[in-house]
């Protein structure tokens, strides 16, 4: 029943992401907002409902391995496996004004994540401040300007919102009810094999939680929305590390496990700087890049492979 209830929860998050993301454009089409905005926000944050539910669960019933690691290891995964699948489908043009601000708001989300995994602990001071940064991140990317006129996207028939907003709420009902049967089933199996938590939340509940920026991201690239796609990736690592662990750390403070200390905080940085990098080097993500950030990931899951086997 542990490995019925990963599944499901993986097949929900499929499920809840793809409604999510066509809720999402069409929304955007439909009020004339910037998919980059949309991407950032709405279906960014959305998309993330998954490791906030984990998270919190993990948090609140004694597991702060899966608490942590969801949160770094979907930050990884977003970068390394999404960002590069959605590269190698449609390489993705990075638009210049809006990255400016948001890589310089994901550069500073993560040397925060830094500074506090190396501290050892997140408790509730530590929560509100990081909640606290994210609402005046909201606040700046309303009010930048990034709604666009109308020639900016392509126009389309003015349709009641419901429907849209229907199909978005109910896309996130679905994630957070995968995203509990996911937590159940991963923490049985970690105590079941014998795994440390922080490996399962590294990697089983980290790669089931970014399932729905996975399906978002390709869904966005295969349809040449390719500004909702690295929105999305933007958005999920800003509110991953911001709304997720401060959050978490609100409702039940927790210590880092060392694993995390020691080894995959650095390597999220490391992906963090990669990502900036490969974004400003002619303000394109290229196949090439997005493979090499793929290889890099096969990479850092065989490493945790061969560590939890030892």
């Amino acid at each position: 029943m542990d490995f019925v209830y990963i599944i499901g929860g993986l097949i929900g998050l499929i499920i809840g992401g793809e409604y999510l993301v066509r809720g999402a454009v069409a929304l955007a089409q439909n009020l004339r907002i910037s998919p980059m905005v949309i991407g950032l926000t709405l279906v960014g944050f959305g998309t993330s409902i998954p490791e906030l539910v984990t998270s919190v669960q993990a948090a609140m019933i004694g597991a702060p391995g899966i608490a942590v690691g969801n949160v770094v290891g979907s930050n990884i995964a977003n970068i390394l496996l999404i960002l590069g699948c959605a590269a190698l489908i449609m390489p993705l043009t990075v638009p210049r004004r809006a990255f400016g601000r948001d890589g310089t708001v994901l550069i500073a989300a993560t040397g925060l994540c830094l500074g506090v995994v190396l501290f050892g602990a997140f408790g509730r001071l530590i929560g509100a401040g990081l909640l606290a940064f994210l609402l005046g991140y909201l606040i700046m990317a309303i009010r930048s300007g990034d709604a666009v006129a109308e020639t900016d996207l392509p126009r389309v028939a003015t349709a009641p919102l419901w429907p849209m907003l229907a199909m978005i709420a109910g896309g996130l009902v679905v994630t957070v009810f995968a995203a509990k049967f996911l937590v159940q089933g991963a923490v049985a199996v970690a105590a079941d094999l014998g795994v440390s938590e922080t490996v399962i939340g590294l990697t089983i509940v980290a790669i089931g939680t970014s399932m729905p920026e996975l399906v978002t991201s390709v869904v966005a690239a295969r349809r040449g929305q390719v500004d909702v796609a690295l929105g999305n990736i933007i958005g999920s690592n800003i509110f991953n590390v911001l709304g997720i662990l401060g959050a978490t750390a609100m409702i039940s403070p927790f210590a880092v496990p060392s694993q995390i200390v020691a080894f995959d905080i650095w390597v999220m940085v490391a992906a963090t700087v990669a990502l900036c990098t490969v974004a400003v080097t002619g303000w394109r993500i290229t196949r090439g890049e997005g493979g090499a950030l793929m290889i890099s990931y096969v990479g850092y899951l065989s490493y945790l492979v061969w560590m939890a086997s030892t």
